[in-house]
């Protein structure tokens, strides 16, 4: 049975803005739960792609729409959680042309991380997870 050892939240508005904070909020949390460099770096990463496609497809359907950050630690891997308020699944686009300038974050969470998935939330909206392995 794994336990969780330290777990994190952070709302932010469904702005531009909250990527940068979600990447801050990361990288100050993970440092003080002392992880590994490398695992920093690969979690900011899956956040920042969860965290935007978030709010990209979120704020213009809500205004004054939230998105909450939640990072779960545990003996052998990190979890994090991105919640929204939208219904709408989220879409990993595999195939994208070289000059592209989006749609690729999912396929990125995806191979950076042990897995990923979302769920329905029983209150309306939906969570998009990840799980990065620790070296």
């Amino acid at each position: 049975m794994t336990v969780e050892r330290y777990v994190s939240t952070l709302e932010l508005d469904a702005k531009a803005e909250a990527t940068p904070w979600a990447r801050r909020h990361v990288r100050d949390v993970l440092r003080a739960w002392q992880v590994a460099d490398e695992n920093i770096d690969t979690t900011e990463l899956a956040v920042c792609e969860l965290v935007s496609n978030a709010v990209q497809h979120v704020a213009p359907e809500t205004p004054h729409a939230h998105v909450t950050l939640t990072l779960r630690h545990d003996d052998s891997q990190l979890i994090a959680e991105v919640a929204d308020p939208s219904n709408r699944p989220p879409v990993a686009n595999a195939a994208m042309s070289g000059d592209a300038e989006g749609g690729r974050g999912l396929f990125i969470v995806g191979e950076i991380s042990k897995e990923w998935d979302y769920y329905l939330l029983p209150t309306g909206g939906k969570v998009v997870w990840c799980i990065i392995g620790l070296a």
